[in-house]
């Protein structure tokens, strides 16, 4: 994928993400939410960052499976049950990513949600990437 982040100087800077993604490639691939299940579909991590760890672990994991690489990524979501909290783990949960995903960053967006769907979850994280 050939991928074009765009981040114009009318907006504020971003800060661990991009406004806007020119991607192009041949296949598109959507990601299903993924939160901190482990493969017997139990959530594992009782904090905010353990489990967007394994849920960021998990949507590469379904990325890798297409063939794609992180820097596919061109737009995430992330659904939060507390934005707050989200808001005050910024840095910690700004390592977990650089150090799985790097600094390319996708465009991306973080929702406050009331709950998801597994009861014990605090994140989860879909998107979707363009391949070569």
């Amino acid at each position: 994928m050939s991928a074009e982040r765009v981040n114009p100087p009318a907006l504020a800077p971003p800060a661990g993400f991009s406004h806007a993604v020119v991607a192009t490639g041949t296949r598109v691939v959507f990601l299903a939410g993924q939160t901190a299940l482990d493969a017997e579909g139990k959530v594992t991590g009782r904090t905010l960052p353990e489990q967007f760890d394994t849920a960021l672990a998990n949507l590469l994991t379904a990325l890798r499976a297409t063939g794609g690489t992180p820097a596919d990524l061109a737009r995430v979501t992330v659904y939060a049950t507390d934005v707050a909290a989200y808001r005050a783990r910024a840095a910690v949960l700004g390592r977990i990513w650089r150090e799985r995903m790097g600094r390319a960053y996708p465009a991306m967006a973080v929702v406050e949600v009331v709950r998801l769907w597994d009861e014990t979850a605090l994140v989860e994280l879909d998107g979707f990437a363009v391949l070569p």
